[in-house]
């Protein structure tokens, strides 16, 4: 019998899925990833050496309309799928990361009677996850402050399981006595501020500042990225997506990005200083309430509309004047607890102890 990992959608379900996957398979236990069959999610599996179970699932959109209708019944495909699959195979337990990747296992799960195990990673949960608690024997968080919202479902402290990355740096054409400023939206990118801080750093190029960037800007933005930088002479690395992550954390000096809560953590752990912009439409604005606990820890934080070239650029002129702000911020990451460096061993065995003794 396997342990089913429902963590499709995104890098940031993935990676903590396969960040919990692999401690479980050092416990001798067989994992299944159950994902959503998105495009993104053959870029985030790479290194995943394990089954792979895809159902068809959607998102629910803000408000409801014609799209609504739609998600609807493709969730209802994905728990059919998901039923029909279990029925006949069934795990020993189910581990969600959230999402709506997450919905049809746990209901064909719950429909089982499958042990369930849910893993909220923002302070604020999900829709997805919200939904689903009633469902779980037990919900992992990731922030302590995430427990009010689970009055009626038993919760643990975990932290976010991030990716173990070797502290190398990024054999790229960069310059070494610039200042290297990392632009990134996630495994999705973020067009808005990719717009922004592409014009901020061409500026900051034309008026001589010593800055160069490494920008991941998801797979529709690239060419555009990557053409402003060459006709201005910006020395820049520019990726769609990267699966090398830890080595670009420890090229950057800075890094201006969203606020989801694997970024951060994973920013945090390799103590990169960043400017958090939270996703202004994310579902429940669970993005800026990342970015508020990610403040005491030694990260910025602006709001999308405040956010404008001159305000990014005056910003970043105020870094290249004042290298002890910097120095100041990578002090207070070091100093933060924020991260739980064995928060994967922490879920891996929440996990374990709900599944029931097989005779």
């Amino acid at each position: 019998m396997s342990i089913a990992i429902a963590c499709g959608g995104t890098g940031g379900h993935i990676f903590p899925g396969i960040a919990v996957a692999n401690v479980l398979k050092k416990y001798g236990k067989e994992v299944v990833l159950w994902l959503s069959g998105r495009n993104v999610e053959k870029l985030t599996i790479h290194d995943w050496n394990g089954p792979v179970i895809l159902t068809r699932s959607m998102g629910l959109p803000g408000t409801f309309s014609l799209k609504t209708v739609h998600a609807v019944i493709a969730m209802a495909h994905s728990m059919y799928e998901c039923f029909s699959i279990m029925k006949n195979h069934p795990p020993e337990a189910i581990l969600a990361m959230g999402g709506y990747g997450s919905v049809g296992p746990v209901l064909a799960g719950k429909i089982l009677n499958i042990p369930i195990v849910l893993h909220e990673a923002n302070v604020v949960p999900g829709r997805a996850i919200s939904m689903l608690a009633p469902l779980a024997k037990t919900v992992a968080i990731s922030f302590e402050a995430t427990a009010q919202y689970f009055k009626h479902t038993q919760t643990v402290f975990t932290g976010f399981p991030i990716r173990q990355f070797a502290q190398e740096k990024l054999d790229a054409p960069l310059k070494p006595d610039y200042f290297t400023i990392l632009v990134t939206g996630g495994s999705q990118g973020a067009h808005r501020l990719n717009e922004i801080t592409s014009e901020a750093i061409v500026q900051l190029h034309n008026s001589k500042k010593p800055v160069q960037v490494i920008h991941i800007t998801g797979i529709a933005d690239e060419k555009m990225i990557r053409a402003k930088y060459e006709a201005s002479g910006v020395t820049h690395v520019v990726y769609p997506f990267s699966t090398e992550m830890g080595k670009i954390y420890y090229t950057a000096h800075f890094a201006i990005t969203r606020a989801g809560a694997g970024t951060c953590m994973e920013l945090t752990a390799c103590k990169l200083p960043a400017l958090l912009v939270p996703l202004p439409y994310a579902p429940r604005d669970h993005q800026t309430a990342n970015a508020r606990i990610m403040q005491t820890a030694g990260h910025d934080m602006v709001p999308e509309s405040q956010l404008t070239i001159q305000w990014l650029v005056n910003y970043i002129e105020q870094l290249l004047r004042n290298p002890d702000k910097l120095r100041q911020m990578k002090q207070r990451l070091s100093a933060s607890n924020i991260v739980v460096p064995d928060a994967a061993e922490r879920i891996a065995m929440v996990v374990m102890k709900n599944i029931p003794p097989y005779k």
